[in-house]
């Protein structure tokens, strides 16, 4: 991984002080953009290279998961981290079924375990891009020495 390379990271939350807390935390280490609901978030996404999520799971309207879930399908590269106050073995179920959730980490979080996590996350990002990209090189040179193949066969 690059060391120039510093990860964006959304945080959303309907309680502006932990989106207060969090950008005071971890905007020395990242690159933090912060919403206080999905529609935020999700306009976040729109405008920025989002490598991870982070996200509420008690919000109104949309919880954590169901925002995490409706934007898989436009944007399923970011890692994703779900964070809650309470322990519901159903929501995480649904994390990881509904919201692919790499890590579920309750509240009040350890400033230094979710740095690492988030850390780890970018990790993941990173390889998986590296691994797309590769895949999509290979790809290309494979159909390139078909037609070559193709190409001396004719003649």
């Amino acid at each position: 991984m690059n060391s120039d390379t510093s990860a964006n990271v959304l945080y959303v939350d309907d309680e502006v002080h932990n989106l207060n807390a969090f950008k005071a935390s971890f905007r020395r280490k990242f690159n933090v953009f912060t919403a206080n609901s999905a529609v935020e978030g999700r306009q976040v996404l729109e405008s920025e290279d989002i490598h991870v999520i982070v996200t509420d799971q008690r919000m109104p309207v949309t919880t954590g998961i169901e925002f995490l879930e409706s934007v898989i399908p436009d944007f399923p590269d970011p890692i994703r981290i779900l964070l809650t106050g309470y322990a519901d073995i159903n929501a995480v179920i649904d994390a990881i079924n509904k919201g692919q959730v790499y890590r579920y980490i309750q509240k009040p979080w350890m400033e230094d375990d979710l740095r690492i996590n988030i850390e780890k996350a970018f990790e993941l990002y990173m390889l998986r891009k590296e691994n797309k990209d590769l895949t999509a090189s290979l790809i290309e040179a494979n159909k390139k020495l078909e037609d070559l193949l193709r190409g001396n066969l004719d003649s």
